[in-house]
């Protein structure tokens, strides 16, 4: 599988080149599309909005738009190629804050939303739109990156260094505290 990613329009900051790379490679492994050649491009609102209405009619700028080489009269001659997903870094960058969700974590999804898209996924219809959701769910879910594992202890044999589940919090801690003092019990700690 090749990807190239293209960043137009200056830097990308919050966006690491090589992660999204790796995330897009995730996401076509899981799709078993091991030959294929994909080209993604970050780019700004105004370079998306002049796309957005040359080829789709849409006088606005949008956040994804695919367009794939297997479709069309010369559909046939593309081989390996799908097409190009862009993606609109402003745009993402306003719905990654509206949904809380990191800037990163955004661009994936509309990556795994263009990559369907370019595979035949549509969601014109309630039940096409459940299914293309669930997908990219599934997709941005393989792309993520693996949760850090607990150090293990350096003795062998032992159990993972986890935090004790039963200890209290700092905010318990300070909440004890206050109602000792309020008590009349000293809010210090006793010595040993």
């Amino acid at each position: 599988m090749s990807v190239s990613l293209t960043v137009e329009g200056g830097p990308c900051r919050g966006v690491d080149r090589r992660e999204v790379t790796r995330r897009v490679r995730a996401m076509m492994k899981l799709l078993q599309l091991k030959e294929e050649e994909l080209s993604i491009v970050l780019t700004r609102d105004n370079q998306i909005h002049e796309l957005n209405r040359t080829y789709r009619g849409k006088d606005r700028p949008t956040d994804v738009l695919a367009f794939s080489m297997r479709e069309g009269a010369h559909g046939a001659l593309a081989g390996a190629l799908l097409g190009d997903v862009i993606v609109s870094l402003e745009t993402a960058e306003r719905q990654a804050r509206g949904r809380g969700v990191e800037l990163l974590d955004e661009v994936t999804m509309l990556l795994a939303h263009g990559l369907l898209h370019l595979l035949g996924w549509d969601h014109q219809t309630a039940a096409e739109d459940r299914k293309m959701r669930a997908e990219t769910a599934r997709l941005c879910a393989a792309a993520a990156p693996a949760r850090p594992r607990a150090r293990a202890s350096k003795r062998a044999g032992a159990p993972p260094l986890t935090e004790n589940p039963s200890a209290p919090r700092p905010a318990q801690r300070r909440k004890k505290v206050a109602s000792r003092a309020r008590a009349g019990a000293s809010p210090r700690r006793p010595s040993r």
